[in-house]
Formats: structure tokens, sequence, C-alpha cells
């Protein structure tokens, strides 16, 4: 692999790099017998394999996602504890579906409650927990439609947190597989004891009168790797899964929508589980301070840029290959403050791009005097500078 060099143009400049992957120049055919389906690598966002990935569907039980997700950013930012207990309302306790049975005035804790939600898909579960983070819960699906518009989610709109058919008064529910695997992964990567929680199949809710929360995912400890995430059907959708799986240090998400039944709803999801795994491997790409950006008009002139992110990409197996990475500029917008996004980091295969990064200041820029500017341009008129 090439050293990296620094970027010598305005305001950045392009850069190569070659790696030397195992990668194959044709692979066999490969696909999904269900409508809509997206394999992703959770790790860099990579899509690896994709079949109408927005297509609309009421998101049925893969709402929770969104509301996992709104919950658990509550307990992150400390706005509510684990170990709180929350009451179950009347409106909790009417909820139909998939349910552990909640009474009005039960207490539970809020991890236990969010363990309902996350291995069982208990709907009166999801009911509690909006209505004790956000009053009521619509309120708590305002939370739920900014969180996806924040992510980029925009072909979805929840109705409700758990994921029934909305009711009268609560508007249109739809989502796509582009836009549960860009919630999925934020949910992996914010939360990820989420996943100690969905890769559970068994375990004890309450004593009396006893009942156990079952996955409703059944290839959890069926298929290698596989520890969540959440399933779900209605009859408008089909059957529906996010399911994400990790082996040797890749994380894959697989998304399947419109499945006629659970047993191709499962079955798909292994072949696509499996087309990733078997057919693709992991190559270093260089992260961290990958060079520097000139800023005509700032103060300093120059910066260091840099790339996050596990520093690898996926390549598909096969005879010797060469991966590429380039820097891609954005027009700089003064002030830039340390961590802003000021490029992108493109990797491409042959003539395939496989994933953009962000690229990020290293430092603070503030504008330049005019003095300063009108110096640099003369300079740059008589070949000066770098």
């Amino acid at each position: 692999m090439k050293g990296i060099a620094k970027l010598l143009s305005t305001p950045i400049v392009s850069a190569v790099f070659l790696l030397v992957a195992t990668a194959a120049v044709a692979q066999p055919a490969f696909d999904v017998s269900v409508p809509s389906a997206l394999l992703i690598d959770a790790g860099t966002g990579q899509v690896l394999l994709e079949k109408q990935p927005r297509w609309s569907v009421p998101p049925a039980s893969l709402a929770k996602v969104m509301t996992l997700l709104v919950a658990l950013d509550e307990v992150k930012a400390g706005r509510v504890s684990l170990d709180e207990p929350v009451r179950a309302s009347a409106r909790a306790s009417r909820m139909a579906g998939s349910r552990v049975y909640l009474r009005e005035g039960e207490v539970h804790t809020l991890l236990e409650l969010l363990k309902a939600v996350a291995i069982a898909g208990a709907n009166d579960a999801a009911v509690a927990v909006a209505e004790h983070i956000a009053g009521t819960e619509p309120a708590f699906v305002v939370m739920m439609n900014e969180r996806a518009r924040e992510l980029g989610m925009a072909d979805s709109r929840f109705a409700n947190s758990h994921g029934l058919p909305p009711a009268e008064g609560e508007g249109e529910a739809y989502t796509t597989a582009h836009d549960i695997a860009i919630a999925a992964r934020a949910l992996i990567a914010s939360h990820p004891e989420v996943l100690e929680w969905t890769r559970i199949r068994v375990e004890r809710f309450r004593d009396q009168p006893l009942f156990n929360l079952y996955n409703t995912n059944n290839l959890v400890g069926r298929y290698e790797g596989l520890d969540g995430l959440r399933t779900g059907y209605l009859e408008e959708s089909g059957y529906l899964i996010v399911a994400t799986a990790e082996r040797g240090g890749v994380r894959l998400l697989a998304v399947i929508m419109g499945a006629r039944d659970e047993q191709e709803r499962e079955s798909q999801t292994i072949s696509l589980l499996d087309y990733g795994f078997q057919r693709f491997i992991p190559v270093t790409i260089p992260t961290g301070r990958v060079g520097e950006a000139r800023i005509p008009a700032g103060m300093p002139e120059w910066i260091p840029v840099e790339v996050r992110g596990p520093g690898r990409v996926l390549v598909p197996r096969g005879g010797p290959a060469e991966v590429e990475v380039e820097i891609e500029a954005l027009p700089p917008t003064l002030p830039i403050a340390a961590g802003d996004a000021v490029g992108e980091y493109v990797i491409r295969h042959g003539e395939r791009e496989l994933l953009r990064l962000p690229l990020y200041a290293g430092e603070d820029v503030k504008p330049a005097s005019w003095l300063v500017r009108l110096w640099r341009r003369i300079r740059d008129a008589l070949g000066g500078g770098r």
C-alpha cells in the first residue's frame, strides 16, 4: 500500500491509494425471493446488496427499532434511568397483539420493559415506555419522527410506538429497508447493550402471574453470530425482519421486507447473511489523519484532515484487484470548527463506488483578513506557496 501523502490542491487535492486485496472481477448472480432486501456492513454502512431498498410498507413491529433508539437516547442523555419504576397505564394494558399482559397500575423498571420490547416485541411495554418518557404516546411519536429526520430517514413516518395499524387520528405509517437499516445502525452504534437483550431466547418477565419473554426472532441461536434485532408482520407489509450477525470482527445488517411467510423470511435472511460472510472479505483502508486541506480564505491556510471509522471496506473474494481511496472536497464555509465535515473519503473497487466517509477538519479555521487574502492571491499568481 502506498504511503499517505499531503493533499496539495485548493481546497483539498484528490489523493489515490492503491490497496492490494483479494477480489473478483465478476461474481455469480445472487438474488432473494422477497420484494425488498438490503445487506450492509453495520460498521461502515457499505451496501453489499440491495433490491428495491426504498420499497415502502407499514413498519409493523420494526417501528420498535425507533422506539428503542429514542428511549435509549434519553437514558444516555441522563433524562431517565434504566432502574426507575414505570407504571402501566390503562391504555397500555389494553394493547393487542404481542404483549406481556400488563395490568393497569402494574410497575416494572424501565429496563424490564425495554427488554420486553427488544426480546418479545411487546406492544403494551412499548406504550408504557413511550408514555413514561414523553408523557403521552403521541408526544413520544413526535420524538421518533424527529429522530428519524435527524438520521436522514426521508422515506419513513411512524404513527405509534408499537407498529400496529394506526388508529384514527394517528396518520400514516411507512418505512423502507433503507431507512430501517439506518435506524438499526444508529441503535447498534449508540447503544450496543441492546444486542445483549436481543440475543436472549427466553427470559422470565414476572413471577406472579408467571410470564416468560420468548424471542420472536427464531434465528437467534440457530445462525452463527446472529444476535438481533427485530421481526415484524402486518397483512399489508408481509413478514419483515432486520437481522444482524457478527463473524470475524465484521458485523452485517440484513433487512427483508414483504416475505410471504416466516419460513421465507428466515430462509432469505440466512441467504443474505451467507452471501455477505462468504463472498466478501475486509480490506484495511487508511483512517485517522490522512493529509492536509488548504482553505484559501482561512486562518490558518492549511489544516489536517481526518477520517473516522473502522478503517476497512469489504471487497468480493476471488482474484487480486485494487481498491482506490480518494478524497473529494466540499466548498469551505468559514468559520470551520474542528470536527466539521470538509469533504468526503471515497473508496472505489474498479468502476464501482463502495463507500463514502466524511472527512473532518482537524482544527478550527477563522476567516483570514482581507490583507492576508490579497497577499495570498499575489503570492499564488507569482507561483509561490507550497
